[in-house]
């Protein structure tokens, strides 16, 4: 029978890319709508390139055409920034309390929701899908006034940018990797959107060879605010109760996603070690004083984070045939009060406790801690699942 990978935590769809251009069977579950999207258009190479492009140069002409009668110009603003129209769109208030104050200037928004709804109203379904990628990165990247560091935040605030050019050129660059890929045989992917801790049973009994993925470290990054605004844009998320939905189907990895409801440490419970640590932490926040409400749940989410990966792992049992590999890149944390956190040591304890046998811990990098100025192991833990009996 067919060999396939699968990446439970496949956030846009890298191994699910590599694996298709080695004509391998692949499969991605992603609980985050916008890189489950992603990872899906990714994935998708049977669009025509040069009919990609022409669709959306038709566009990019229809939204400047639009654009003009509001005497909206959309070129680098040599001399001054357009006036801005009469009737500007823009994000509804809760839409709006969604995103980090000042993501995006007010005339590029509307410039960007101007050329979305023109994608939309010259819906295409063999080009839309990567239309509207290609617009989610060039609003990330060059219309925005967003800045990534280790957290995502606010920078340079340009008041007026280019919106179409940018998009145009991601399109641009999507059609030449589509035509690269042309010539290349490729295995069949699918992605799946859903949560990690429940593998779904769209996944076969015994149909998995290998899994290759890299799952969120425990620290304090909240891994949906790095995508808040294209998925804001893009209509994934239009309130706040849509925000927690996503939330509650990640792994515990931060305290922005911690709910009163969450029993995930009940899977912790016979790892003295994450006891320990966990209480380590909390020992620690006393000595210091620390009384945020964030502070005080530190030790839990690293007691719902272990926890969580003790479920996943236990759900990924059926999926697997004997004698299938697994490979976890996980990296050691110190973002808790400067207490270490050895993902990779616990995560091997908890694989062997629910019958996996660890066959190595391989140093994949080191790098620096921003708190502590320490080296932190990134590590890759193989594991082999020996089958029942």
């Amino acid at each position: 029978s067919r060999d396939t990978v699968l990446d439970p935590f496949c956030g846009t769809g890298t191994t699910l890319v590599e694996c298709k251009k080695q004509g391998i069977a692949s499969v991605g579950l992603e609980a985050n709508p916008l890189a489950c999207f992603a990872a899906r258009t990714k994935a998708n190479w049977t669009p025509d390139p040069d009919a990609l492009l022409s669709h959306a140069r038709a566009i990019a002409a229809a939204t400047l055409e639009t654009l003009a009668q509001d005497g909206v110009e959309d070129v680098q603003a040599l001399f001054r920034p357009s006036p801005m129209p009469k009737n500007m769109r823009t994000l509804t208030r809760e839409q709006q309390s969604l995103l980090l104050k000042d993501s995006i200037s007010p005339l590029p928004l509307h410039k960007t929701l101007v050329l979305r709804d023109e994608i939309q109203s010259r819906f295409d379904v063999q080009h839309c899908d990567h239309e509207l990628l290609a617009l989610a990165k060039a609003l990330v990247f060059s219309i925005s006034n967003l800045h990534f560091g280790p957290e995502v935040g606010v920078r340079n605030i340009k008041t007026d940018i280019p919106v179409v050019a940018p998009w145009l050129q991601e399109v641009r660059n999507t059609s030449d990797d589509l035509c690269a890929l042309q010539s290349v045989s490729h295995g069949p992917a699918s992605v799946l959107l859903g949560d990690s801790r429940e593998i779904l049973k769209e996944i076969e009994d015994n149909s998995i060879s290998a899994v290759i993925t890299s799952p969120p470290y425990p620290n304090e990054k909240d891994y949906t605010r790095t995508t808040r605004l294209e998925s804001v844009v893009l209509g994934f998320i239009s309130s706040r109760e849509d925000l927690r939905a996503i939330k509650r189907n990640l792994v515990r990895s931060n305290t922005r996603g911690v709910y009163k409801d969450d029993i995930d440490d009940q899977w912790a419970l016979s790892f003295q070690r994450v006891h320990d640590l966990a209480d380590e932490i909390e020992r620690r926040r006393v000595e210091l004083g620390k009384t945020s409400g964030f502070e005080r749940t530190y030790n839990r989410v690293v007691r719902l984070y272990f926890g969580g990966m003790a479920r996943h792992l236990a759900s990924l049992r059926r999926v697997l045939k004997p004698g299938a590999r697994l490979a976890y890149v996980v990296g050691d944390q110190a973002s808790y009060l400067r207490v270490m956190i050895r993902t990779g040591e616990i995560m091997s304890d908890i694989a062997a406790s629910l019958g996996f046998q660890v066959e190595s811990r391989d140093l994949f990098r080191t790098r620096i801690a921003t708190a502590t100025k320490e080296w932190l192991r990134e590590e890759v833990v193989v594991l082999r699942w020996p089958g029942e009996g």
